[in-house]
């Protein structure tokens, strides 16, 4: 059975990506963010299984989101999906208590950690 999952990131192009690899995994992707702020907002509403977090966004970046929504709800299920540094941003993930950090490109290793969690 799939998971229900909320996918953040700025560029509608990579949302959508993500949400076709997910579906075609058998998830169901219940709402979409193109910022930190909707993100924050979107997950109070719909109660998502798992977020996939973008980390650089305009406002709210993804680790600020990351952190309130770990705030409202301190077993919330976040997965930073970046570009970015690897080794620094995937250190920073885990300490706000994010479930890991990985490659946006690297969609065997996102649905592999999605099934772990």
């Amino acid at each position: 059975m799939g998971k229900t999952i909320l996918v953040v990131d700025d560029s509608s192009i990579m949302r959508k990506m993500i949400k076709q690899t997910l579906i075609g995994a058998g998830h169901r992707v219940v709402g979409e963010a193109k910022s930190g702020d909707e993100s924050v907002t979107l997950y109070q509403r719909l109660n998502p299984e798992l977020v996939t977090m973008d980390i650089t966004m305009r406002g709210m970046d993804g680790i600020a989101a990351a952190k309130a929504i770990l705030e409202f709800d301190a077993g919330a299920r976040i997965i930073m999906l970046s570009n970015l540094d690897e080794d620094k941003f995937s250190k920073e993930a885990v300490q706000i208590g994010a479930k890991g950090y990985i490659n946006k490109h690297k969609t065997a290793e996102i649905l592999a950690l999605i099934d772990r969690l």
